[in-house]
């Protein structure tokens, strides 16, 4: 309104004031949470107060306000820093709310994370110590702040806190909270052979997990007898593991249209079935038995044909065994025929001795076990224990009392540490100094951590390369000029005048001697050729010749040739270069040597002064000394790949494998340097088994599908951890 101007009433204002009554006459509601859905937590620090509002989502999108929270902060928290406020915003709800923070997952809405500067920290001390040990209860999710949907109310209440001496309540008015078990389904099966009849059973826990069962029946019967005993042995099974909410599903119209009540039984032989069915499914309670086809019963039905696979021969007595529970023969079919000798086997899993008991039983009831080690041990480790509200405590160097875990416990915490929502894929010791951070102790932490970390199939897929050598430097010796030659193609290069892209070059091992062609393509016919035409015709048969695993070295001919002239084939490891060095290394020279390197030219023969006869004498001259100079070169080979081998072992990491163990090999190509595009690419391949051994430190592997692979250096291979 402005000075001046005249009033006007208009229907706008009159909308506007009617909404502001309606708002006024219909405050918002507290509701009460839906089970299972996850609770949003928006929290706020002020200079001197802090708030708190817990809503949660609907199905359509809207936030129902649960419950509003805010307190006057007292002198010394008046002292913490703003990230600590925050911190104390969540503690205060944490004490306030425990109840909804256990039985839901909790999404933390805020400007700041609190929960990450707590456990970002080095060491933690006094409050943080508190804090953290709180936050660690809970299953709580931060998500940054986006919207203002319910962060202008945590904000009010922050400005608004009520005095500290406000008692709060838990309950609201006319409050009722519902838990609803779920209930648990199982498929059946079950079928008559020749040699007695079979059943597969098969539960699904509400948690998704699987537990199958098959089983062997001792006495021939009809296929809707088998079909009932399956049944049963499925309902036994619900009965002794006390799941009173079943949903049971099987293939037989007969058998679940008999039970639903849609069909009579008729015949004699079913009727015993059937009560006693009837009387399981009484036992339970909340039971609903459902007809499927046979498609969607296919795991029971494997089961069954599982163990028809392994029933006895009908000459031999049959054994009915069963896990942890005993399966008698309930109906006899043929009272008057011959007693079959049945033997009912209790097969038990030996349950491992939980190492608390002995201390709990120790520090409540002075109980100590005969093993006069054990009782030695027992006194020497209790005085650091405490047994207190039915948890067993071990009080740490540090004074901090940590949680003592079982078996299962202590695997669940490895799991959710290292590979959990919070969890960073650490190493053994850092694993075990994160649990320990949390709270929980057990005797082997460090060696389970380490096992558990070495184990991670994450870890080992992405692990980093292994640069170390695992094999010491194998150096190819050749003792004589020509004695061993290698092999390698250069190419494809730019197109010469003659159409040639490709050279084949060879490369003596002793003297370093070269010999190349061009080529227009390389095929098998031009390597056998070329081997054949100028080393084997021009130098004679060498011992041995190195070459890679390409075609054109690797083929029928080469074998053909190889056998004719009596000469060895080595082949290098896939994707190791090392493996034929020299050729290599003179494939790095070969476009740049010089001329008269190679040919002797008519300018050495004028500036020396020499005419055709001097030069053959000089030659002839030089040859009664030649052997003398190739055996003071062999000697300084040796001598040089004696102190590069030294030099190359201080390096090596030993690292072998045996015929049939588990192993991951580089991705390939083998890439060692790490590129944007392949930043989230595993590093390693799917599992390989080693399938033979070479001395030269290569293996040969077979994948999955029976593909062999190889042979590989074992620079490039690691051992895999089931």
């Amino acid at each position: 309104m402005k000075k001046g101007v005249p009033f006007e009433w208009d229907e706008s204002c009159r909308n506007a004031f009617t909404s502001i009554k309606a708002y006024l006459m219909n405050p918002p509601v507290l509701a009460a949470p839906i089970p299972g859905k996850p609770l949003i937590l928006y929290i706020f620090a002020q200079e001197r107060s802090v708030g708190a509002l817990l809503a949660q989502e609907k199905d359509e999108g809207k936030e129902n306000a649960l419950y509003y929270l805010s307190r006057m902060m007292t002198s010394n928290e008046l002292n913490y820093s703003p990230i600590e406020k925050l911190c104390l915003a969540l503690i205060f709800v944490i004490q306030k709310l425990k109840h909804y923070f256990q039985a839901h997952t909790i999404r933390l809405i805020s400007k700041s994370n609190p929960i990450k500067y707590v456990m970002a920290k080095p060491v933690l001390f006094d409050r943080l110590a508190r804090w953290y040990l709180q936050f660690q209860q809970f299953e709580i999710i931060y998500v940054p702040a986006k919207a203002v949907k319910g962060q202008i109310l945590a904000d009010f209440l922050a400005d608004h806190p009520l005095p500290a001496e406000w008692e709060l309540t838990d309950e609201f008015p006319d409050e009722e909270v519902f838990m609803v078990e779920s209930s648990w389904s199982m498929y059946f099966d079950g079928a008559a052979h020749r040699d007695g009849a079979v059943a597969g059973v098969v539960f699904y826990t509400p948690e998704a997990d699987i537990l199958p069962y098959s089983f062997t029946l001792t006495r021939r019967c009809s296929n809707n007898v088998a079909e009932y005993q399956a049944l049963i042995l499925d309902l036994e099974t619900a009965v002794d593991m006390k799941q009173l909410h079943l949903r049971v599903y099987g293939d037989s119209k007969l058998v679940v249209n008999q039970l639903l009540g849609v069909y009579d039984v008729k015949k004699p032989e079913l009727i015993p079935y059937y009560k006693y069915a009837r009387q399981l499914m009484g036992y339970l309670g909340d039971v609903t038995i459902e007809y499927i086809p046979r498609n969607f019963n296919q795991q029971a039905d494997s089961l069954a044909r599982v163990a028809s696979m392994i029933t006895l021969p009908s000459h031999r007595n049959q054994i009915s065994i069963c896990q942890n529970w005993v399966i008698p023969l309930m109906f006899d079919e043929d009272d008057d025929g011959e007693e079959e000798n049945t033997y009912h086997i209790f097969v038990h899993e030996i349950e491992k001795e939980d190492w608390r008991h002995l201390i709990v039983d120790y520090l409540n009831h002075a109980k100590l076990p005969e093993d006069p080690k054990k009782r030695v041990d027992i006194r020497r480790r209790a005085p650091r224990f405490i047994y207190y509200k039915g948890t067993l405590y071990r009080r740490s160097f540090d004074g901090v009392f940590l949680r003592c875990l079982g078996e299962d416990e202590a695997m669940q915490a490895m799991e959710e540490a290292h590979s959990g929502i919070c969890g960073a894929h650490q190493s053994g010791p850092k694993l075990h100094f994160c649990i320990k951070r949390m709270g929980y102790y057990w005797p082997t932490m460090v060696k389970d951590c380490i096992d558990f970390a070495r184990r991670c199939q994450a870890c080992q897929f992405h692990g980093n390369f292994i640069r170390q050598p695992p094999e010491p430097l194998h150096p190819t010796v050749a003792s004589w000029p020509f004695d061993a030659w290698g092999l390698d193609i250069v190419g494809p290069l730019p197109k010469s005048s003659g159409g040639h892209i490709f050279i084949l070059a060879a490369t003596d091992y002793f003297s370093k001697w070269a010999k190349a062609v061009p080529l227009r393509e390389v095929k098998k016919e031009n390597v056998v050729d070329f081997i054949r035409s100028h080393i084997i015709y021009r130098y004679g048969v060498p011992r041995y010749i190195i070459t890679d695993n390409g075609k054109p070295f690797c083929n029928v001919a080469m074998n053909k040739l190889c056998e004719k002239f009596h000469f060895k084939q080595y082949n290098s490891s896939m994707y190791y270069a090392a493996a034929n060095g020299l050729a290599e290394a003179f494939n790095k020279t070969l476009s740049v040597l010089p001329l008269e390197c190679q040919i002797p030219s008519l300018r050495i023969a004028i500036q020396e002064g020499l005419s055709g006869e001097d030069n053959v004498r000089l030659r002839l001259e030089e040859l009664e000394a030649l052997d003398e100079k190739r055996l003071e070169a062999q000697q300084r080979i040796k001598c040089y790949q004696a102190r590069l081998s030294k030099a190359f072992n201080k390096h090596v990491r030993p690292r072998s494998f045996q015929i049939g163990e588990l192993v991951l090999a580089v991705r390939r190509p083998i890439i060692l340097t790490h590129g944007i595009q392949r930043k989230f690419i595993p590093k390693w391949d799917d599992p390989y088994v080693v399938r033979e051994v070479y001395t030269n430190g290569s293996y040969k592997l077979v994948a999955e599908d029976g593909l062999m692979v190889g042979p590989i250096n074992g620079k490039y291979l690691k051992r895999y951890y089931a």
